[in-house]
């Protein structure tokens, strides 16, 4: 069985040393005329997934947003529903947290009028498994948990034809749903679940396809765990910043947008995550 890793307990760690790290130069008065305190600026509530989106927002946080007088509240939420709920009633300012296929979903299903405003990272959708070791290994009738929601749904059957376990109605692509499975060499029995639940559910099914963040928040690592992992060239699927439509100019969003476009948050995504999380960003 493959090790399954700590890496949240990583990531945080790297946080606090990056953090204990920043500069003890006192400010020069040049200083606190370009960047003034972000104290004296207006909040900025964020609604996010813990890991690893509120870890690298925590990194701009402590290490960035001040000298951008930006002034961030980072908020954590367990679901995929809220965070888009709570933007487009106005509780929170922005949200970090979701991919661009998923938010058109959620936008055409909810009639929600939320803008994706910057890409940041990808987290690759993995099979995970702790019956097997191997994809190739899943027996005959075996039962593999995918995500519910429609666009992670696909994205899920799309991976296992990608890797010749099953084959889908040719075009069909991210759209694919379980009518759409024309061949199933192996009878595969699927399980649909809510997102959060399929780390939980390894100990009842032979396999699980688990998006990255819950993958990582239940201790799994993407680029080690994983049976079969999504490749990143030409991925659809990199998770961003997202406002309400009309708020992509607010001048706090645009600081946020840059700073997550930036080459530090590139170099920490890659020394924390190791592959696990990918930066979005060249």
């Amino acid at each position: 069985m493959r090790k399954f890793s700590a890496i949240a307990s990583v990531a945080t760690a790297l946080v606090l040393a990056l953090a204990a790290c920043g500069s003890s130069e006192p400010a020069t008065s040049a200083d606190a005329t370009a960047a003034p305190s972000a104290s004296a600026q207006e909040v900025l509530k964020v609604g996010v997934s813990p890991i690893p989106h509120a870890v690298i927002l925590k990194f701009v946080k402590d290490n960035l947003a001040a000298k951008e007088g930006l002034n961030l509240e980072i908020i954590d939420f367990a679901d995929y529903v809220q965070p888009n709920v709570q933007l487009d009633e106005g509780q929170l300012d922005a949200n970090y947290f979701q991919h661009r296929p998923y938010l058109d979903d959620f936008n055409a299903s909810k009639g929600t009028k939320l803008t994706f405003v910057q890409a940041v990272h990808l987290e690759p959708l993995g099979l995970y498994s702790k019956k097997i070791t191997d994809a190739a290994s899943l027996g005959q009738g075996a039962t593999v948990a995918l995500p519910n929601d429609a666009t992670n749904l696909g994205r899920a059957l799309k991976l296992l034809a990608d890797n010749s376990l099953i084959t889908l109605k040719e075009g069909v692509g991210i759209a694919a749903t379980e009518r759409d499975v024309t061949g199933n060499p192996k009878d595969l029995k699927f399980q649909p679940l809510e997102a959060a639940q399929l780390p939980r559910s390894l100990e009842d099914v032979d396999a699980a396809v688990i998006n990255g963040n819950y993958a990582l928040e239940s201790g799994l690592n993407p680029a080690d765990d994983a049976l079969v992992l999504e490749k990143a060239e030409g991925n659809p699927y990199s998770n961003g910043l997202v406002v309400k439509a009309g708020n992509e100019k607010d001048p706090r969003v645009v600081k946020l947008a840059k700073l997550l476009a930036g080459p530090e948050v590139k170099q920490f995504i890659e020394q924390t995550y190791k592959g696990a999380v990918i930066s979005a960003t060249s």
